[in-house]
């Protein structure tokens, strides 16, 4: 048995958001054993646009990341809800408010500079952090010593079993982990269709040099987001307002004949423009700029709520428990948070038996489920307000867009709303377990 939390051996499925972010603080907690096992043959940093909420940049500055995170950030000061077909504005609201009120600003990235920065802070801990590169991981076993077969991809003849103290699956909305889990406790929660897709779309500042308008929009601090029957763009600048990130979600009608393992395919650009045929003529413009060919499509999906994550010494993390719709921008930051809970509840172990280590872990889930759940149907609700088509339902929506603007009453986009934005920015998840560590254990 491992003499001190620190020398239990951790093994981490998945080097996405979730998984950096647990080596990262169970490192800074001194954890001497952490393995990270990834499928890809390294972490490429590709992606699209993200938002960095407060939330999530308290947990990367205690983490010591947030600094390199910010200074490629753009700092956002304001939103706007607009008229996809008129570009008329619904609701403007400032949010340079956010940073006085939450400690930290709201600000968008470069899903890259994220998870590089994670990645690098995990990179100067080489002693307690071991990365496993183009290796997968199947075939767990759930028990007081979890172990599972590790496969490297390209010599899949020499794959090895490994038995460790704790693991953590973070292994995404595919995750067969959780498939094992559910199998084993005989629970079924499937994942659900949403009916939905999306398009994500970067446009270089030296694409539109010659357009005032969007170089306006990428040179601002402001979200944007279009809205139109059933279908919407967010949009923002990122990276240093050097790119501007798009971000459609609309009716799926591509991925009737998909398989439940297919969430991407190739787009087609002519289609994507009739999608957004009838939105305005600057959005028209900016959808233009994206290459034939290189036009992808990512089907969005959630599942059912799980009664538990965890199960014996093995625990669920991130989008392999509680994948979110991007209406509220928040689905790296819960995996973060949850990646911050875990170092503090794993640090806070009165001893290494298996017992409290399934304890410890059951205290992470007390912390993060309810909130992450409540998240995840908030993002579903805005989504299902913002796409309201034509009749009375409609007619409610811009209702509540104009009391808004009288100051009579919330905006209906949940994301912009001052008191969603204080239930989500306001909760330090991370000090909720540092204060009520005992209590949750002692009643687990």
């Amino acid at each position: 048995m491992a003499q001190t939390p620190q020398d239990l051996k951790v093994a981490i499925l998945g080097a996405g958001m979730g998984g950096l972010t647990c080596a990262l603080a169970l490192a800074k907690e001194g954890f001497k054993h952490i393995d990270v096992y990834e499928n890809a043959h390294d972490l490429g940093f590709v992606g699209a646009g993200i938002q960095l909420a407060p939330n999530m940049a308290r947990v990367l500055d205690r983490l010591g990341v947030w600094k390199a995170i910010e200074a490629e950030a753009v700092n956002i000061t304001s939103t706007s809800v607009r008229v996809g077909a008129s570009d008329t504005e619904l609701a403007h609201v400032p949010l340079d408010y956010i940073h006085e009120t939450f400690g930290y600003p709201h600000m968008t990235g470069h899903r890259s500079s994220l998870a590089n920065g994670l990645y690098q802070g995990c990179l100067k801990h080489p002693d307690q952090i071991r990365f496993h590169f183009a290796t997968t991981a199947s075939d767990v076993s759930f028990g007081p010593k979890s172990s599972f077969t590790a496969t490297p991809r390209d010599t899949p003849e020499q794959s090895y079993r490994v038995e460790v103290d704790v693991l953590l699956a973070c292994d995404g909305i595919k995750s067969q982990t959780r498939v094992t889990m559910l199998e084993l406790l005989k629970i079924e929660a499937g994942v659900k269709d949403t009916q939905q897709s999306a398009y994500r779309i970067m446009i270089h500042k030296d694409q539109v040099k010659d357009d005032p308008e969007l170089l306006e929009l990428i040179n601002g601090n402001r979200v944007s987001r279009w809205i139109g029957e059933k279908r919407h763009i967010i949009a923002y600048p990122v990276s240093n307002n050097t790119i501007y990130n798009l971000s459609t979600t609309q009716p799926d009608t591509h991925f009737a004949a998909a398989t439940n393992a297919t969430y991407t395919t190739r787009g087609d650009k002519s289609a994507m423009l009739d999608v957004f045929g009838d939105f305005c003529p600057m959005v028209q413009r900016m959808l233009n700029y994206v290459p034939d060919g290189e036009v992808c499509e990512w089907k969005l999906r959630v599942h059912e709520p799980l009664p538990t994550w965890v199960h014996e010494t093995v625990a669920l993390v991130g989008d392999a428990c509680h994948p979110t719709l991007p209406h509220l921008n928040q689905g790296a930051a819960q995996a973060i948070e949850d990646g911050g809970v875990i170092g503090v509840v794993l640090s806070k172990l009165p001893d290494t038996t298996p017992a409290s280590i399934h304890k410890a872990l059951k205290v992470y889930e007390k912390v993060r489920k309810e909130r992450a759940y409540t998240l995840v149907e908030l993002a579903a609700a805005s989504g299902r307000t913002l796409h309201l088509g034509d009749g009375a339902a409609k007619e409610e929506r811009d209702r509540q867009f104009a009391a808004f603007r009288s100051g009579k009453g919330p905006v209906p986009d949940k994301w912009a709303d001052a008191d969603v934005q204080k239930m989500v920015y306001g909760v330090d998840t991370t000090q909720i377990a540092l204060d009520r560590f005992d209590e949750l254990f002692a009643s687990a």
